[in-house]
């Protein structure tokens, strides 16, 4: 094949296509995400919370380590999700939520020793921790598929652990959401309903991993 008709079929295979828009950087992707769900769980949390309540529950360094550490996980796994999102980003993103989720799971069952293993008066309150499993699976569900929708732009090639870390991401963004409408401390049935509905989402997350593809 000649040069001239080389560039000719070059020419017409290109004719008419538009250039690709780039994606931005993966942190600034991640913080915008962040930043709009920031807003839109604001208005809900200063419309229905109880602010006397959770800050004389934050009052308590070890509950305030808690909260931070449980915030902490879900920035980190959400942006551990977009980097792994990209084919040209180190797969080592997927370890980065571990060691504020083990501060998250350790805090909280210190605070479980305060009930005699849960056996205090709270610790009865399965009803309420009920609730709790309830609410953050539901609150995950919507904050997983408008992450999801962003994280889809990129077509991961390992779909799973993008899926896996987004829902970790969303679950504790959801559990820190939480505690705003926690009345009272962590006992050992709070904390399993929470880690049960972690699991729960992430779990989801592996089966609709597909949606990212």
């Amino acid at each position: 094949m000649s040069e001239r008709t080389t560039d000719e079929l070059i020419g017409t295979l290109s004719q008419g296509l538009a250039p690709v828009r780039p994606l931005r950087p993966p942190v600034l992707r991640a913080l915008l995400w962040l930043g709009t769900v920031t807003l839109v769980i604001g208005a809900g949390v200063s419309r229905w919370a109880d602010f006397a309540i959770i800050s004389a529950r934050t009052a308590d360094p070890r509950l305030a380590l808690e909260c931070a550490a449980t915030l902490l996980t879900g920035i980190t796994a959400v942006l551990a999700a977009f980097y792994l999102s990209l084919p040209d980003r180190t797969s080592l993103w997927r370890y980065a939520p571990i060691p504020p989720l083990l501060l998250w799971i350790a805090t909280s069952g210190l605070g479980c020793l305060q009930y005699g293993g849960g056996l205090g008066p709270a610790g009865h309150r399965l009803g309420e921790s009920s609730h709790c499993f309830i609410f953050i699976v539901l609150v995950s569900a919507p904050l997983a598929l408008l992450l999801y929708a962003v994280l889809r732009r990129a077509r991961p090639l390992e779909p799973l652990p993008v899926a896996l870390s987004a829902a970790l991401g969303v679950a504790a963004l959801a559990a820190f959401v939480l505690q705003f409408f926690h009345p009272f401390d962590t006992t050992v049935v709070d904390l399993a309903s929470h880690l049960a509905a972690v699991i729960v989402v992430v779990a989801l997350a592996g089966l609709s991993r597909r949606l990212l593809s």
